[in-house]
């Protein structure tokens, strides 16, 4: 019985061993070569249990397959319009194809990004020198072109790491800082407040203009307002000497009683409200008020009566 017990035992240590070396694992955040004699053959881009012949016939080679950070040194390059840059710019990248990877750079991640630094270096620099100064600073927002500079050298990484064969997938890529060379920042204020003084006079001049606009067009309203109404005084001024001629023509048959109208029009106006008047009777209108003069003698010697109308 211990016998039997004991071919198990050893029976199971024996196909746990044999399994150790015939069968491997791949993590979620990992990619795997598996290499026959040290040459590639094949890939493990997904986790999970995989088998494989023992050693020395293959090997596993185990990479992480997380995101790299690779971030470039501060350093100067130069515009389409000839003024020196300092730039230094970030990547992140990771192995997209191990048996590439490995026998390129040996599995060794210091000298994949050594490779990398060195395009990305050519990628920012030559797309720098198809910019002007004002494409990455500005005054002017409308002029910045901060974002599609990044696309740009981010696709030419892409492009040349692929075409050198390097098995890694460039992410994403930006620019970490600028920064001006000492002999370039005076000459770069300069521009800049030139910039802002040409923005200035742009803004004053069409505020001027504006201005000028505006006020031509309130004194064309104020003379067609001041036509308007002397065209129409003219015309209530033309009325009214039509029905005064007629009235003249009236008063011309009866000056009379015309000048009598005129009186008591007078007087209507004296007596409109309760008013105490003290005035000379000999005052027009007011003489109406007095009695009729004496009648002259006539012939006969008897007087004329008087009395008050």
């Amino acid at each position: 019985m211990k016998r039997n017990v004991t071919i198990i035992i050893g029976a199971a240590v024996i196909l746990l061993f044999l399994s150790v070396l015939v069968i491997f694992q791949v993590r979620q955040t990992e990619v795997a070569v598996v290499t026959r004699f040290g040459k590639p053959s094949r890939d493990i881009t997904e986790p999970g249990r995989y088998w494989k012949w023992p050693w020395p016939i293959e090997k596993v080679e185990h990479f992480d397959h997380r995101i790299h950070n690779l971030e470039g040194k501060f350093e100067q390059v130069q515009t389409s319009d000839g003024y020196n840059l300092l730039i230094m710019v970030y990547a992140g990248w990771k192995i997209s194809e191990p048996a590439v990877f490995f026998p390129r750079f040996g599995g060794s991640v210091a000298s994949a990004e050594q490779s990398l630094g060195g395009l990305m270096r050519n990628a920012y620099s030559g797309v720098a020198g198809k910019h002007p100064l004002s494409h990455f600073i500005s005054t002017s927002e409308k002029e910045l072109k901060f974002v599609e500079i990044e696309q740009e050298i981010l696709k030419r990484l892409q492009a040349d790491s692929q075409a050198s064969n390097y098995g890694l997938d460039v992410q994403f890529l930006g620019i970490k800082k600028l920064g001006l060379p000492e002999s370039v920042t005076e000459k770069v204020f300069e521009q800049m407040r030139s910039e802002r003084q040409l923005l200035e006079t742009q803004i004053r001049n069409q505020a001027e203009q504006e201005a000028s606009n505006i006020k031509s067009k309130a004194d064309r309203e104020s003379n067609d307002i001041l036509v308007a109404a002397e065209a129409k005084a003219k015309g209530i001024i033309s009325d009214g000497e039509r029905e005064a001629a007629q009235y003249f023509e009236v008063f011309k048959q009866e000056p009379a009683l015309a000048s009598f109208l005129l009186k008591l029009s007078g007087l209507e106006a004296f007596l409109k409200e309760k008013t105490t008047l003290v005035l000379d009777l000999d005052s027009s209108p007011l003489e109406l008020l007095k009695g009729a003069p004496e009648a002259k003698k006539s012939g006969d010697s008897k007087p004329a009566t008087s009395g008050n109308h």
